[in-house]
């Protein structure tokens, strides 16, 4: 369709046909027009699959059997794998089925920036640096769009805390906004091409995200192109004039009053009784609807020429157990306990609650009606099968703390109550649970101490839930629930060869066992086929390659956002570390870490070196830097390495970082082979934003190239001399 045609379809509307199309028609649906073959706009919930359905005007599940969906694993995990290409096959697995379901656009992908440890939502999201998270999503929105499905990237923008959220104003540099917050967003627009993008919850300098001129009209319109469809999130809008005039095209809510949204009978009304210009009301409007219907236009839901979409079992299948298997990350391995042998091992005990838990339907929008669920404890035993005698003790008990989502009111579902009050962080559990917690835990610590004295091999698996990574709250702190720490450190005594198993989106307080512990692992929210990919890489059948995509604190307090006392905040927030999050902060100012950005192990070993990069023109006539090493597998067995370019001003006109990342590639390589690799960066991996002139700029003179396998892991070293 043309878009004159457009035009001419927008001649033909009543106002009260296009306010159905720009407000909520049902909890996940907009209005459509049937007497112009325009359908409604139905969306759903998508960051770990597509989510179950709910009736269309209360959030009861409707039921049946239909809305079982894959259960993919969580975007942390994607990140720690470094692999664009898995991004872009998990895309397409969750774009496919979503259009089966018959869904126009996947609320999807999450993308915020990990400000903090203690985020609530943080398995939800990539990471805490901007161009991983950018070379990441935007394969994942391509992947989604391929299946005329509409990604919905969010939450736009600075939507770091869940405490608060709904009303929580954020006060932050126009730097750190464009260097730390923006580029992930901006990528996913101008390079992935995306075509919704959802406004956050919280005030971004005074004015919720959901109707701020500057986000929406500004930058991603005006700056960035941006000619899809921008939808709030749900129960985001709060002026009905700010809504018409400030760049929002579609509004959504929890409650089943749909005529009573902002942009619904209340915007009829005040056209009516001229509280606005009409002429320029009905502009607003109309381009509203033009937004629409040109997303509509391209899903080919007017011409009847839509994919079908669907569910591939075995290529799903194998896609989402790679992605599982990349994301794992190997933390400590000192004296090669790992890999496991199972050859010698009769009797494996198998600890912790996380073994045997699903996770699948919960952390709040994020939940899933699995199609199936493979825990650790179910995938060591598929792997092992009946030569090895599995025993399981739980070691503590998982008593409910009561999060919000666990007390779902007369709505039967936490969505709505998450919005009705105000969200917080993580309450400790009334004294009556925690005195049962404390007796069952003495129990079952006993049980599985005095189990692991006869086992050949002990592993633990533990981590977090959903009562602590969800919507809706954010962690009071890092430390492990359950009283793990107590559990683990006992094991270590007993056992000193048990390899340590965490499951969990955020990290969390290791000190108390760290340095006792050989064998530690790293798995995440890691979707369906999780447990077996985790057994896999704990039994030597796939060699791990995940690394961190987010720095691992020693404690909480050591996160800047924290220190400052600023996260969560109370009624604003001042990002008072500025462009230092993350590794920038724990780089430039010499903080101990537990683990740094980008680190992970490998049951072989690799040496990178050689180093050289030459300044080059690229076509567009602008200077860009090829960068060239040699990388060798020196070990006994195929595996891959994550290899990490960092840029460094060696005489910065303005403060900036240590060092910041700028180019990886994930490298595959057999046993003893040898590559050279050669990455690009362009002149933006060279910029900073420049505060007085509100661009970004490059200046003159001499820069650090490092080759690195981490942060902190430096191998090798070049500079160059940039010419403006």
């Amino acid at each position: 369709m043309t878009k004159d045609k457009i035009e001419k379809l927008i001649a033909q509307l009543t106002l009260q046909e296009k306010i159905g199309m720009i407000h909520g028609n049902g909890l996940f649906e907009t209005k459509g027009v049937e007497r112009l073959g325009i359908p409604p706009f139905r969306t759903s919930d998508g960051p770990r699959g597509v989510r179950k359905d709910f009736e269309n005007d209360t959030w009861k599940d409707i039921g049946l059997s239909y809305d079982y969906a894959s259960y993919l694993p969580c975007n942390t995990a994607l990140a720690a794998t470094w692999n664009r290409a898995l991004a872009h096959e998990t895309g397409k697995l969750l774009g496919r089925e979503a259009r089966g379901r018959g869904k126009d656009m996947i609320l999807a992908p999450g993308i915020n920036i990990m400000r903090s440890p203690l985020c609530g939502r943080s398995f939800e999201y990539m990471g805490e640096d901007p161009y991983l998270v950018s070379e990441m999503v935007v394969p994942l929105v391509q992947g989604i769009e391929e299946n005329d499905v509409s990604s919905c990237v969010k939450h736009f923008v600075a939507n770091n805390q869940e405490t608060r959220r709904i009303d929580v104003d954020v006060e932050v540099s126009e730097r750190a906004l464009r260097e730390i917050y923006l580029p992930g967003f901006e990528a996913a627009v101008r390079r992935g091409k995306a075509k919704g993008i959802m406004g956050a919850y919280n005030k971004l300098g005074g004015t919720h995200c959901c109707h701020h001129d500057g986000l929406l009209n500004g930058i991603l319109r005006r700056e960035w192109g941006f000619e899809g469809i921008t939808v709030s999130d749900w129960g985001g809008v709060h002026d009905t004039m700010e809504a018409l005039m400030n760049g929002l095209d579609m509004e959504m809510s929890v409650t089943s009053d749909f005529d009573d949204y902002y942009m619904a009978d209340p915007l009829i009304r005040m056209i009516e009784d001229g509280k606005v210009d009409r002429k320029a009301a009905l502009a607003k409007i109309d381009e509203k609807v033009r937004h629409i219907l040109h997303v509509m236009n391209e899903l080919h839901m007017l011409d009847g020429e839509r994919s079908a979409g669907g569910y591939n079992d075995y290529n799903d299948k194998a896609a989402l157990r790679q992605t599982a298997r990349e994301s794992v990350v190997l933390l400590k391995n000192d004296g090669n306990i790992l890999p496991l042998d199972r050859k010698k091992i009769r009797k494996l005990l198998v600890v912790g609650e996380n073994a045997n838990r699903q996770h699948a339907p919960g952390g709040g929008s994020a939940e899933i009606k699995a199609l199936y669920e493979i825990t650790p404890l179910l995938g060591i035993q598929m792997l092992l099968g009946g030569n090895t005698e599995v025993v399981y003790k739980p070691g503590y008990h998982n008593e409910d703390v009561g999060n919000i989502w666990a007390n779902t009111g007369d709505s039967e579902n936490g969505q709505a109550d998450s919005l009705n009050q105000e969200s917080r962080t993580a309450q400790a559990a009334p004294e009556e649970k925690i005195k049962r917690q404390r007796e069952i835990n003495e129990t079952y610590r006993k049980d599985a101490l005095e189990a692991a004295e006869n086992a050949d091999a002990v592993i633990f698996v533990g981590g977090l839930t959903h009562d602590y990574d969800t919507e809706g709250q954010d962690r009071a702190d890092m430390r492990l629930p359950y009283d793990q720490d107590r559990l683990i450190t006992e094991l270590l005594k007993v056992r000193p060869d048990t390899i340590v198993t965490l499951v969990a989106g955020s990290p969390v307080d290791m000190s108390a066992w760290l340095a006792d512990v050989s064998a530690l692992v790293y798995s995440w929210y890691a979707g369906m086929e999780g447990g077996i990919a985790l057994a896999e890489v704990l039994f030597g059948e796939y060699n791990p390659s995940g690394h961190l995509p987010e720095t691992f604190p020693v404690c909480e307090k050591d996160c800047p956002a924290v220190a400052l006392g600023e996260f969560p905040g109370s009624d604003s927030v001042s990002y008072g570390e500025d462009i230092f999050v993350g590794y920038r902060y724990y780089d430039t100012y010499d903080v101990a870490t537990a683990f740094p950005f980008g680190y992970g192990l490998s049951y072989t070993d690799f040496v990178m070196t050689g180093i050289r990069a030459e300044v080059i023109e690229d076509t567009a006539q602008s200077k860009g830097v090829k960068v060239s090493f040699d990388i060798s597998n020196i070990g006994s067995r195929a595996g891959a390495a994550v290899a990490q370019i960092y840029v460094a001003d060696k005489c910065p006109k303005v403060k900036k970082a240590a060092k910041e990342l700028k180019a990886f590639e994930k490298i595959y390589l057999e046993a003893g082979e040898t590559r050279e690799v050669t990455l690009m960066l362009e002149r933006e991996a060279f910029m900073y934003y420049d505060e007085t002139s509100h661009s970004f700029k490059v200046d003159a003179g001499s820069y650090m190239l490092m080759l690195a396998k981490n942060t902190e892991e430096i191998v090798d070293v070049t500079e160059i001399e940039f010419e403006i």
